[in-house]
């Protein structure tokens, strides 16, 4: 929770809204520890199916209601310099409404859970991550 709660600008603050604010979720602001790169549940949950299958461990993974968005959490400064089709960037300046990681809040709720280690997805292996998902989706393979 402590690194997580590290991107607010206030932390205790942060924690206060996860623990009493009647949503249960804090805004936090993108770009300072994470970038988030939000793509539509159509790819996004396949994509994360590869990663799990090629990494130990992903890095944070954000969902909406009904996992029609998901978000991967990846080093600050990559929404700036990503380019594709369809990945909506969340850098600095952007604000992500983020659940406590233990629990789903105010319609949102972790796919993978940040544990507090920092790890984020690199990049480069999410893109290859994603255009693997899509070529299985191409092909009527995905579900």
């Amino acid at each position: 929770m402590d690194w997580l709660a590290s991107a607010a600008p206030e932390p205790e603050a942060c924690r206060w809204e996860w623990e009493r604010h009647p949503l249960g979720v804090a805004l936090l602001p993108a770009g300072r520890v994470w970038d988030v790169l939000v793509v539509r549940g159509e790819l996004g949950c396949p994509t994360l199916e590869v990663l799990i299958r090629v990494l130990d461990r992903p890095g944070p993974v954000l969902a909406d209601r009904g996992d029609a968005r998901i978000g991967f959490f990846v080093p600050p400064g990559t929404a700036g310099r990503w380019v594709g089709t369809g990945v909506r960037g969340a850098g600095r300046g952007s604000w992500i409404v983020v659940p406590p990681p233990d629990r789903a809040a105010g319609g949102v709720r972790w796919l993978v859970p940040p544990d507090g280690s920092g790890v984020l997805t690199d990049p480069a292996v999410l893109e290859l991550a994603m255009h693997e998902a899509a070529a299985t989706l191409a092909d009527g393979k995905g579900g």
